[in-house]
């Protein structure tokens, strides 16, 4: 028999690349790596006293009592995740979404409007976010709230007006949440940019850059492995993204680190290091664009 309708926090988490990682891990592997992130998941969600209701492929879809302990479980779950690798070290992410708001609950099992629009907030996130809406901000304690930024508002399907998108903040220390507020005003990255003898800097007033073959390109990629319009970097606030559009993919290494591969992906630059066209590095190291995060 149906429960009467109550109010809980719905928070999904989902192992981002999940089709990439069982191309370039193998099915057992991939298996094994999906299946360690949604057990942290499982567990972070016991010790915040919320439920797992049900895991879904790469995944997990669990409740909350408060928004309170959906937000710090989230925190958590993206805190422990980021210090996972795969047997070849690349590293893991997920992407997670949640909503508070009324909910049915039958056998186990959740469902109604606010299980969609948590679904959506999943749909919107990028590897390594938690992305929740303005209803769940508003139940949020002060301290949580600070540590949230707003980045959009969107038309979600069945709603009648836009809803307001923010991303909870998870990757700063103790303190530095603790002090940040809405009125924050965030430093723009600067990126430096070598390819060949040319130097570009990125900053607030060249906010974009584009890559590939074509000559209308700002720069001209000359491998042909390299796609047309290969990739496009781009500032974010104060972050720049690399964003590959290509048939071959980008693969970029971040010094001291392993090479990884994007295809059709988003990555945020950092730190320094240098990305090839088309191809892995030891396969061709004849041109490669390097970046330098100088800020």
């Amino acid at each position: 028999m149906n429960q009467p309708a109550r109010s809980l926090a719905i928070l999904f988490a989902d192992v981002s690349g999940s089709t990439k990682l069982y191309e370039t891990l193998g099915d057992a592997e991939a298996r094994a790596t999906i299946d360690r992130c949604l057990g942290i998941v499982a567990q972070v969600c016991k010790e915040f006293g919320g439920q797992v209701v049900k895991t879904i492929g790469d995944e997990m879809m669990t409740t909350f009592s408060t928004a309170d302990h959906a937000a710090r479980a989230a925190r958590d779950i993206q805190n422990r995740i980021s210090a996972q690798r795969t047997h070849v070290g690349t590293p893991v992410s997920l992407h997670i979404g949640f909503h508070f708001g009324p909910v049915i609950e039958d056998q186990g099992d959740v469902f109604g409007d606010s299980v969609n629009v948590a679904a959506r907030m999943t749909e919107l996130a990028k590897g390594g976010q938690i992305i929740t809406s303005a209803e769940t901000i508003a139940e949020l304690s002060a301290p949580l709230r600070s540590a949230t930024r707003h980045l959009d508002s969107l038309n979600v399907k069945g709603k009648q007006k836009d809803i307001g998108i923010f991303e909870l903040l998870w990757e700063e220390s103790a303190d530095e949440l603790t002090a940040l507020s809405p009125r924050l005003v965030l430093r723009p990255q600067r990126l430096k940019i070598v390819h060949g003898r040319r130097e570009i800097e990125l900053g607030e007033s060249n906010m974009t850059l584009t890559l590939g073959r074509d000559a209308q390109n700002d720069v001209v990629i000359a491998d042909k492995n390299a796609s047309r319009m290969h990739a496009r970097i781009e500032r974010r606030r104060d972050k720049f993204v690399l964003i590959d559009h290509s048939s071959n993919g980008t693969f970029v290494t971040v010094q001291g680190e392993n090479e990884v591969m994007l295809r059709r992906e988003e990555w945020t630059i950092r730190a320094r290091g240098h990305c090839c066209f088309g191809h892995a590095h030891r396969d061709d190291p004849t041109e490669v664009l390097e970046f330098h995060c100088l800020d």
